[in-house]
């Protein structure tokens, strides 16, 4: 454990959860799952026959992933279905173990190729000494200062030259992505979210089907998984993301828990506008 955790964890108590399999707790597929499955299939086939390269140039499209079971079934989607999309992950520098051994699996395991971003070393180095290590829980404008250098200017490296991305946003996870469409075209960059209609039980049950690899720490209790320091397990009942910034959860703009990846108008996509108004 960081030392960023270990005093975290003084100030906040992380729920003891049972040991257990979360493929045992969670494969509980949906009686149409054929059909989400075969939706899916078709997003990502028609994502990437709308954005293929042409004349043998790259791809315009790629996939971001987190690793999380979401993430890991539609690499697999990709994978299985050949499809030209690559993949690529977002090193933050403060990711948990589990996860860098997962990404190093992955990497070795993918047909489709798999590029690393991380943040600039510098950045983060004046971040913390400026504001210290556990700058995070200080307020929300320092989490997502610190999110914005370790996620969100990566993120903007990653999608440079890209027209459109794959993300594994679905409805169930949260109120705030309740009405995450399939495709989404409200930003200059299509956003594809394949699994949208899916639930937690058909994600394990793919995942189970396929025997894939995956997060030691979603068994553990931890659905969404994001930076160490950031994270810890859910109980029973609690919010798919409840365990992502959790001392925000009272504060005024807590319970939006994003980190500006998928909210509308954030620096990527006005990016993205701002080059394409370059180009006219």
């Amino acid at each position: 454990m960081s030392d960023t955790t270990a005093s975290l964890g003084d100030r906040f108590v992380v729920p003891v959860q049972p040991a257990g399999s979360a493929l045992a707790r969670n494969a509980q597929p949906s009686t149409d799952y054929d059909l989400k499955l075969a939706e899916a299939q078709g997003v990502l086939t028609q994502a990437a026959a709308q954005f293929a390269g042409v004349g043998g140039a790259t791809s315009t499209i790629t996939q971001a992933s987190s690793l999380g079971a979401e993430d890991v079934v539609i690499s697999h989607l990709i994978n299985s279905l050949q499809l030209d999309i690559g993949i690529f992950v977002l090193e933050t520098g403060a990711l948990h173990q589990d996860t860098l051994d997962l990404l190093e699996r992955f990497k070795a395991s993918s047909r489709s190729p798999v590029t690393v971003y991380q943040p600039v070393a510098e950045a983060v180095i004046q971040f913390v000494e400026r504001e210290g290590k556990d700058a995070m829980v200080k307020s929300i404008a320092l989490r997502k200062a610190c999110c914005g250098i370790r996620k969100m200017e990566p993120l903007e490296r990653a999608l440079q030259g890209k027209d459109a991305w794959v993300t594994g946003l679905r409805r169930e996870q949260s109120g705030a992505r309740a009405d995450v469409p399939l495709v989404d075209t409200s930003e200059p960059r299509t956003k594809f979210n394949p699994l949208a209609n899916w639930t937690w039980g058909d994600v394990w049950h793919c995942i189970q089907q396929n025997k894939l690899d995956y997060n030691p720490l979603h068994d553990q209790f931890y659905p969404s998984i994001g930076c160490e320091p950031c994270t810890r397990a859910v109980t029973a009942g609690e919010d798919f993301r409840a365990g992502r910034w959790w001392w925000e959860a009272n504060l005024e703009g807590g319970a939006a828990k994003e980190c500006g990846l998928h909210v509308q108008g954030a620096p990527h996509a006005k990016a993205t506008e701002s080059l394409e108004e370059s180009k006219a």
